[in-house]
This record gives C-alpha cells, structure tokens and sequence, in this order.
C-alpha cells in the first residue's frame, strides 16, 4: 500500500533510491482514477518506491515543486528531482517515465 506522506516526514522518504511522488487531493477525480494504476506499479515494481503527497495538507511542498494542477507525479533520485507528469497518465507513460530514471 502507498504511503501518504506528511511534510515532516518526506525528506526521509526521497533522500535514497528512486522516488515517484503523486501529489493529489481527496476531491481530485482524475487522482482517483489514477490510485489504482500507481497501487499495480507500486506492487509490481520494486526498484521504485511511491508516495503520494496530499496537497490540500502539504503546502509548502506543493509550492516547493510547483504544482500547479493535480494529479502531478514527480520523480525524484536520491532526493535530486528527474522528471515531471502533469494530469492523468496512462500506465506505459508512468512506467516508462521510471524508466527513464533507473
């Protein structure tokens, strides 16, 4: 199951290995629809850990990264930021997206 991860606790949770992290909130539909895809890659692939980040309670990290609509996944290395999604993907963009950052 996917953590939602608290401001204080997301510098331990990016700093080692690589990091998708959805950035979402409770009354976004297309974060919804994307939960379940996000649940599969998360299950099915271990070389990457997701966190999801609820921007309603997170706004300093929202701010920080810059979200300026939801669902956005971003991917971080070793806490170093990669790469960026915005709006609802597809499961082959997300993977392919992780791929990118092995």
């Amino acid at each position: 199951k996917m953590k939602v991860i608290k401001e204080s606790e997301f510098i331990n949770e990016i700093n080692e290995g690589l990091v998708l992290v959805d950035f979402y909130a409770e009354w976004c539909r297309p974060c919804k629809m994307l939960s379940p895809i996000l649940e599969q890659i998360n299950e099915e692939d271990e070389n990457v850990k997701i966190i999801k980040v609820n921007i309603d309670d997170s706004r300093f990290l929202a701010n920080y990264y810059q979200i300026q609509s939801i669902p956005t996944l971003i991917l971080l290395k070793n806490g170093q930021f990669l790469h960026r999604i915005t709006g609802f993907s597809p499961k082959k963009t997300i993977q392919d997206l992780i791929e990118k950052g092995k």
